[in-house]
């Protein structure tokens, strides 16, 4: 990729980094801590800032960018619907609408599709749905659903949806809060028993925990979640919207445990870092319980957001992008796992994900993270001394020890 050139400073246009970074601290709203790095270019894995420096992308927008930057047949789909038809609402029927639902709904093997913008939305949405089928079909009285959460959860940061979040970060100063949430400890089946009862809708978890460090729950919890939604005629939701889309190595990370939910909120790569788009896919029973007028989105489900999502459906039908999280992220979580008592206490996650607790003494996660961006690679904490790494499924092999020796350098220093 050729470098960009430095923009002219005789037009009082921002030139270095510098001057973009204290642009962006002038004029937005400081609700992110990113790190000095302002990008303008990307293709697949790598990304150029203005500066015509180049990074390797560990981190592909939090899953946003499965696929990686600028993927040509997502390219390709965008520019077509472009030159043809972007916006209509849901006031009329379009050519792309259910022909994205339809092909949806047969990759995740469910049978409708409520399609969204956010992932935030399709949460809001999964909620909203249950809540209605608590009252209609389960029978539990008017106002009195109750759904069940784990903690550390990460959904989104709406007013419902921080309600139920145990991360004061992103709760504190925002109430009153929504009611009808019960937070047990994510992993725990026995907590999750004891907080059903009979006005329970739903419960809703992460397969794996995204925010929280990439955490993985322990074998046969997520059976046991199913069996006990089952048992207890209550909604089974997985937020997919981080782990799905061949992210751990299936297309579903629930996949792994062989269970199916009832309702799967579904986001991020939906829309091939292109444009957002989310949606909820489920069962007809459960789904069918919205009619007209009682849900909508301007923006959901538009002919631009439909036809990317339909070009990702076809990436994900052929199972290569399935197969190269799983083959890939074994090398990457050996790699990781040889760094265990060499800066590194634990390594969890699944496929191309993972999260890297460094040891006591080493660095924190944004001082990692900066050293990391010195070196060429750009990832990000979370939490104070946690690493997410989520490279695109497009890396390759080579690409991937790069990323992994720059962090072996960071943690031997």
């Amino acid at each position: 990729m050729t470098a960009i050139a430095e923009h002219p400073t005789t037009t009082g246009e921002p030139c270095s980094p510098g001057d973009f970074i204290a642009l962006d601290e002038e004029w937005s709203t400081h609700n992110y801590h990113p790190l000095p790095v302002v990008i303008a270019e990307a293709e697949g894995a790598w990304v150029t800032d203005v500066s015509g420096h180049r990074y390797l992308d560990f981190l592909a927008g939090y899953s946003a960018l499965n696929f990686g930057h600028r993927h040509p047949a997502l390219v390709a789909a965008a520019t077509e619907q472009l030159n043809r038809l972007t916006l209509t609402s849901r006031a009329f029927h379009h050519d792309q609408f259910g022909l994205f639902c339809r092909e949806l709904a047969e990759l995740t093997g469910t049978e409708m599709v409520l399609t969204m913008n956010s992932g935030a939305e399709a949460v809001e949405s999964a909620i909203k749905v249950a809540r209605k089928w608590a009252y209609r079909v389960k029978g539990v009285p008017q106002g009195q659903a109750q759904i069940v959460v784990a903690g550390s959860n990460f959904h989104g940061r709406t007013t419902t949806i921080i309600s139920f979040s145990t991360d004061e970060d992103a709760r504190a100063d925002f109430g009153p809060y929504t009611p009808g949430f019960v937070v047990v400890p994510y992993g725990d089946a026995a907590a999750l028993a004891a907080a059903i009862t009979e006005h329970t809708a739903a419960v809703l978890v992460e397969p794996i925990q995204g925010e929280a460090g990439v955490v993985v729950p322990g074998p046969g919890y997520l059976a046991e979640v199913r069996r006990l939604c089952d048992e207890r005629n209550v909604l089974m939701i997985a937020d997919e919207i981080q782990s799905g889309l061949a992210r751990t190595g299936r297309l579903l990370a629930l996949d792994h445990e062989g269970v199916r939910a009832d309702l799967y909120t579904l986001g991020k790569a939906l829309g091939g870092g292109i444009l957002p788009v989310s949606a909820v896919v489920g069962s007809r029973a459960v789904l069918g319980v919205l009619q007209p007028g009682q849900h909508g989105s301007t923006f959901g489900g538009n002919p631009l957001a439909c036809a990317v999502g339909r070009a990702v459906v076809g990436l994900l039908s052929t199972g290569e992008f399935q197969q190269r999280s799983a083959e890939l992220g074994a090398h990457l979580h050996g790699r990781l796992n040889a760094l265990i008592g060499h800066g590194v206490a634990k390594v969890s996650g699944r496929g191309l994900w993972a999260g890297v607790e460094i040891a006591p003494g080493g660095p924190t996660g944004r001082e990692a993270s900066k050293a990391l961006a010195a070196r060429g690679v750009l990832c990000k904490e979370t939490h104070d001394n946690t690493l997410r790494m989520a490279p695109p499924l497009v890396i390759t092999k080579e690409e991937l020890d790069l990323g992994i020796d720059a962090l072996t350098e960071v943690l031997s220093r």
